[in-house]
């Protein structure tokens, strides 16, 4: 099994691709640049099987379509954000990108519940992980101890809160008890930023240590 970062989009938002030997692959939140990320697929020769959204903010599903009609796969979002793909005022494309408003098709499928989701030969944990927006959801993958965690948590801070559906409450609850729970040198591949592990940011996270 191999992973990849790959930074896409207006806001550099991070997209991951994790494949495996037999060349097949899922993609995490394909921000934008559907073409470059495209042929860099085409390059590697690998074999998308689905698409996995964290959330459905407009900076981390610009693009969907384009892979998604690409590769001829599916779309996983969590049920409770299901309506803003195509939403511009809900995916938060409306106030930050104006006339360039994202609008993508709806979800193949909907997660409803946490519990295992396998796809292929993939298997993950689904998180529920809100707060940062109502439907946010981490994907842990135990085999390579890695968790995909969307903008629930990055290297030293946490996802911001005052976006329609945001709640801090909730993230910190989130935080606190799906992801530092997981085993500490898990590592945190978040929706920007460098990658970080468990431990550490249970140690020096200033929203986790109390010295926000």
């Amino acid at each position: 099994m191999e992973w990849k970062q790959i930074p896409l989009g207006p806001l550099q938002t991070n997209a991951y691709v994790l494949s495996n030997e037999n060349k097949e692959a899922v993609i995490f939140d394909p921000g934008g640049e559907g073409e470059k990320l495209n042929n860099w697929l085409k390059s590697e020769g690998l074999q998308p099987k689905a698409i996995l959204l964290t959330h459905a903010h407009f900076d981390h599903i610009g693009a969907v379509d384009e892979v998604r009609d690409q590769w001829e796969i599916p779309v996983y979002i969590h049920k409770k954000e299901k309506d803003w793909l195509s939403d511009p005022k809900k995916n938060g494309s409306a106030l930050f990108m104006g006339t360039n408003a994202v609008k993508v098709k709806g979800a193949d499928f909907f997660i409803k519940v946490e519990g295992t989701l396998d796809i292929s030969t993939f298997s993950f944990e689904v998180l529920e992980t809100p707060g940062h927006s109502p439907g946010s959801i981490s994907y842990y993958f135990k085999k390579l101890g890695i968790v995909f965690s969307g903008d629930a948590l990055f290297a030293g801070g946490i996802g911001r809160t005052d976006l329609p559906g945001g709640n801090y409450e909730v993230l910190m609850q989130s935080i606190n008890q799906k992801l530092m729970e997981l085993p500490e040198n898990t590592i945190v591949a978040s929706g920007h930023g460098p990658l970080t592990r468990i431990g550490i940011e249970m140690d020096s996270n200033p929203f986790l240590s109390g010295l926000a």
